[in-house]
């Protein structure tokens, strides 16, 4: 397991210590397309409430997976086509699905997370700022915040770069809304310096921690689950709000979470080569609990 912790606006622990090694973000990557498509609704590129598609649902909807779409990533035939190997499908084509699945409820009338949701969030994005969604993530997002180590991986030996994730030779192309890889200092850096420092104003804040309540999953820490717009939110955890997003691919987790009401408010990433989400949260908890010596540790 990798741990990254930063407090006080800095990495806890040995500065001097070298980068820890590339590892992929998964879901946690879902906090990011939500930062950047807030700021291009503030700047009047996006609109949150409009009509996105002729089915009706908004942005802010497929930001909160409240748009009654499905996830690609939950079909047989996506399981089937990774398990062979096999190259991500058109994008046309997944298009073509949104078009024609039936909705699994109108929008804003239920919950269903939805990956398929966030590849039309890129989309939109890609749209309103005519570049790739890595180039409108690092100008907008990640250059401001002073991230400089994370990038898209786009084909295979990129994500054979990373320490893991790329078990059975898995195409990042198949996570359509983008797959980020960096190191885990990154992670945690975004994370903090996204809801301690001046990139999204406050009212931004307040719209991107507007929480829907939901189930608390079993064999979680979390207990008070919620989503707000790209964020997984605990209301109720042993350390006060938790905010952040938690991610899977493949023998692979991520979690990375912001805790503002500590003193000093810290945030912490933890990266694992498991398939048990709850390995990673369990782990920010812990580290964050106990204020880690090192800004990175393997373990």
């Amino acid at each position: 397991m990798i741990v990254s912790c930063v407090a006080d606006g800095d990495l806890v622990g040995d500065r001097s210590a070298p980068l820890a090694p590339l590892v992929p973000w998964w879901s946690v990557g879902k906090t990011s397309l939500a930062a950047c498509a807030l700021l291009l609704a503030a700047d009047g590129r996006l609109d949150l409430d409009r009509p996105a598609h002729r089915r009706g649902f908004t942005l802010r909807q497929l930001l909160q997976h409240t748009g009654g779409l499905d996830c690609y990533t939950e079909r047989s035939d996506y399981t089937s086509a990774v398990d062979r190997g096999e190259e991500p499908w058109l994008e046309q084509d997944l298009l073509a699905s949104v078009d024609n699945a039936p909705p699994l409820f109108d929008p804003g009338q239920g919950w269903c997370y939805s990956n398929t949701g966030y590849f039309l969030v890129r989309r939109l994005i890609e749209q309103a700022t005519g570049a790739d969604i890595e180039a409108a993530l690092k100008t907008l997002v990640f250059a401001p915040l002073g991230i400089a180590n994370t990038r898209l991986a786009r084909d295979r030996a990129d994500l054979r770069q990373c320490v893991w994730g790329h078990e059975d030779d898995f195409h990042p192309g198949w996570v359509y809304s983008g797959l980020l890889i960096g190191p885990a200092e990154d992670a945690a850096m975004f994370m903090h310096r996204l809801f301690t420092g001046a990139l999204l104003p406050a009212s931004l804040h307040d719209v991107m921690r507007e929480r829907r309540a939901l189930d608390v999953l079993p064999d979680r820490p979390w207990r008070s689950a919620g989503y707000g717009l790209g964020l997984m939110i605990d209301i109720a955890s042993p350390l006060g709000l938790c905010i952040g997003h938690t991610g899977q691919g493949p023998d692979s987790v991520a979690a990375v979470y912001h805790f503002p009401d500590l003193d000093p408010p810290r945030t912490v990433a933890a990266f694992a080569p498991t398939d048990d989400q709850a390995v990673a949260e369990c782990a920010v908890l812990e580290a964050a609990a106990a204020k880690p010596r090192w800004s990175s540790q393997a373990r």
